[in-house]
């Protein structure tokens, strides 16, 4: 998997290129939280949930399906959200989606069931030069997790900063 470092950047460029008044704080925050969420499968671990099950690491929570269903009801919260709810369900789509496709990046791991619950095969993308990162806080820090986090710099940050830093400045250019 990319890091929890990581998977926050798509959140953080989709806000910098649309702004605060299209993603409001509220939901900018929602987004960071998405991003980060099919992790939580990892939980299975300790349940003896075996990382290749469609119940195990980047199974049915790395879905499209499972995100249409999570952002679809997050759209339930819009007014609180401050948002329209189809910027809602967009945003909160491409956030959760997007650590997938980050996962289906990297160099290591089985793969993400996309297709999950029609299909339960799992896929990579054929660019993965994402250096898996080793699951658990004690394996991250070490020389290791520094390989990984050289590695998103730059496969993720630059990209997702370019992207949102290009968009931000697009937008203010249109606004004059």
């Amino acid at each position: 998997m990319a890091s929890a470092f990581s998977h926050i950047a798509i959140p953080i460029s989709l806000t910098m290129a649309f702004g605060f008044k299209n993603i409001p704080k509220r939901l900018f925050v929602l987004g960071i939280c998405l991003s980060l969420v099919p992790d939580l499968d990892v939980i299975g671990f300790q349940y003896g949930i075996k990382y290749e099950s469609q119940w195990g690491h980047r199974g049915f929570t790395h879905s499209l399906f499972f995100a249409f269903l999570i952002s679809l009801s997050t759209t339930f919260f819009s007014n609180f959200l401050k948002a329209k709810h189809l910027y809602v369900f967009l945003f909160a789509f491409v956030s959760m989606l997007s650590h997938g496709i980050l996962d289906a990046c990297t160099s290591g791991g089985l793969g993400v069931e996309f297709w999950w619950p029609f299909d339960e095969t799992r896929y990579f993308f054929p660019f993965r030069e994402i250096r898996v990162s080793p699951i658990g806080v004690k394996n991250f820090f070490s020389e290791r997790g520094f390989i990984v986090l050289k590695s998103e710099f730059i496969y993720i940050w630059l990209p997702c900063l370019f992207v949102g830093i290009s968009a931000l400045l697009i937008r203010k250019n249109l606004k004059t």
